[in-house]
């Protein structure tokens, strides 16, 4: 052990610990899927911080730590970003930079019952802090917030519908500060710190078996067969006309299967339609003889603004019905460059978005027929919870996702964006359909229940899902991002407590003695008359 404190006294090599300690997280997630890891995988990150020698160097262990989990999250950017990967994940580790701070003052040496404690409140809410400034869409949205791992675990999905994705990571980096308690620093266990870690991990049991039996739970009223159209991948010249092919030929297939709504990836059609009617007649017949409305998803120059738009687009047996949704959130540098007049250099080094994509104005829940009412969203908007919340609340009974993950097939990417529907359905209380172009497309029940199988990377096809609809209002819809808020008040109250305790300290604080002053003549100067 001294041996490795000496290893650690080299500031690079602590730096490199620290970035490797970050990145174990990546496993929790899909691909890998080892939703148990998450709840020790910060354990090394937290250890590492807490023998910090001062609050500085922690605070140079949450950076580093930062960076290796968004470089290790984002790692299927690299093909695209190029060096720019690398330098955004170092800008945004920088949030955690006081999280690594927080935690050597609340774990460093030996914690008392009572800084224990606060520790499985503070280091959490922190870490929400972090998650809740990084889902800022400019910043990269909420890709990879940690309780997204527990997207097939059951007990998990109760707890989302009670406070969504942020009540999971609370919960997943409450457990790891337990760990990390249960893990002295010396040679010899010391006991305050290890029963407070138990008696906040049974506290937390307690809680989730408590959501378990007494959280609403949305009532299964019927079912909606929705089809997925998924071509695959199609590249070379004239891959717009030859997918839209395919796609007309995949949903024939359909005829007989009577589906009550059609979906098509993202970017399945890349014409506007206003500009190529003939598509739009073709559209309309596959409506016609499926039964069903078919929802495309055009990414095209519009002929009624200017601008390059990804538009939800509703055709029903006579053509588009007028119902369109233009995609809101834009993913950064794939579709827009942010200060494009700072950081337009990446269109140099990589593939980033050389024009920016128009952005939509309002979310739209459309009326398809057969009673069936559908929120759609498009691609990295799933990773956003209050969108698919504020869909619920706008009627939508089921919620879709036209998503195209071609650009990324052989990483991790399209497990992992196929995952996140499991936690809107489970927030929402509303089935979810996740259709791409290129896999992997999935379907969820209003338990986040896991509906039928995947349509791998690998699959061209189209597949009928008889999702169960439910009605309902879950607590997050009904109360929202309340644990994110939370997180901020304790942060608040915690800052406003360090600032009085500072300020008793100053006043408590002994005069400075002030030396008598002497005169030339080396005697004591008299002060006053």
């Amino acid at each position: 052990m001294k041996t490795f404190d000496r290893w650690l006294t080299s500031p690079w090599r602590r730096s490199v610990l620290a970035a490797l300690a970050g990145a174990l997280f990546v496993f929790a997630f899909p691909a890998p899927s080892l939703w148990w890891f998450a709840y020790v995988a910060l354990v090394p990150w937290i250890l590492l911080a807490r023998s910090a020698p001062t609050g500085r160097r922690a605070a140079y262990d949450g950076w580093f730590g930062g960076l290796g989990f968004m470089l290790a999250v984002f790692h299927w950017l690299l093909p695209n970003l190029n060096v720019f990967t690398v330098v955004l994940s170092a800008l945004m580790g920088l949030l955690w930079a006081p999280w690594g701070r927080l935690v050597r003052r609340f774990l460093a040496g030996t914690p008392s019952p009572g800084r224990a404690a606060a520790a499985l409140v503070v280091l959490p809410s922190a870490w929400l802090a972090v998650e809740l400034v990084r889902s800022w869409q400019a910043l990269g949205g909420p890709w990879g917030m940690l309780g997204s791992s527990q997207w097939q675990v059951a007990p998990a999905l109760r707890l989302a519908s009670v406070g969504g994705v942020w009540l999971l990571s609370f919960l997943v980096v409450a457990v790891n500060v337990a760990v990390a308690l249960l893990v002295p620093r010396q040679t010899v266990a010391v006991r305050a710190p290890r029963v407070t870690a138990v008696a906040g991990l049974a506290a937390m049991a307690a809680a989730t078996s408590a959501a378990w039996v007494w959280a609403p739970r949305p009532d299964v009223d019927g079912h909606a067969r929705i089809a997925v159209v998924q071509p695959g991948v199609v590249a070379g010249i004239e891959s717009g006309q030859r997918r839209f092919d395919l796609e007309e030929q995949l949903t024939r297939r359909l005829v007989g299967q009577h589906p009550d709504l059609v979906v098509w990836g993202e970017s399945s059609v890349g014409f506007d339609l206003g500009h190529r009617p003939d598509l739009a007649r073709r559209i309309a017949a596959l409506s016609r003889e499926t039964g069903a409305d078919v929802l495309v998803n055009v990414d095209a120059r519009r002929s009624d603004r200017p601008g390059i738009y990804k538009s939800s687009v509703l055709v029903g047996p006579d053509g588009p019905t007028g119902e369109r949704y233009d995609k809101m959130r834009l993913v950064p540098f794939g579709e827009y460059v942010p200060a494009r007049s700072v950081l337009g250099w990446a269109t140099s080094v990589g593939r980033a978005a050389g024009e920016d994509r128009g952005r939509g104005t309002r979310q739209v829940v459309m009326n398809v027929g057969h009673g069936l009412r559908v929120g759609p969203m498009i691609c990295f908007e799933t990773a956003f919870p209050d969108m698919s919340r504020h869909l619920a609340q706008d009627g939508a009974r089921v919620l879709l996702a036209q998503s195209s993950t071609s650009t990324f097939q052989q990483s991790w990417a399209p497990e992992q964006h196929a995952s996140l529907a499991a936690l809107r359905a489970a927030e929402t209380g509303r089935p979810m359909v996740h259709a791409t172009l290129t896999g992997v497309s999935a379907a969820y029940g209003p338990l986040g229940q896991r509906v039928g199988s995947w349509l791998g990377a690998d699959e061209g096809t189209a597949r009928v899902y008889d999702v169960p609809t439910a009605h309902g209002v879950t607590l997050y819809v009904r109360f929202g991002d309340w644990p994110a808020h939370g997180a901020l008040l304790v942060l608040a109250v915690l800052g406003a407590a360090e600032s009085v305790r500072a300020l008793r300290r100053r006043r408590s604080a002994p005069e400075p003695s002030v030396p008598p002053v002497r005169t030339v003549r080396g005697s004591p100067a008299r002060h006053g008359r």
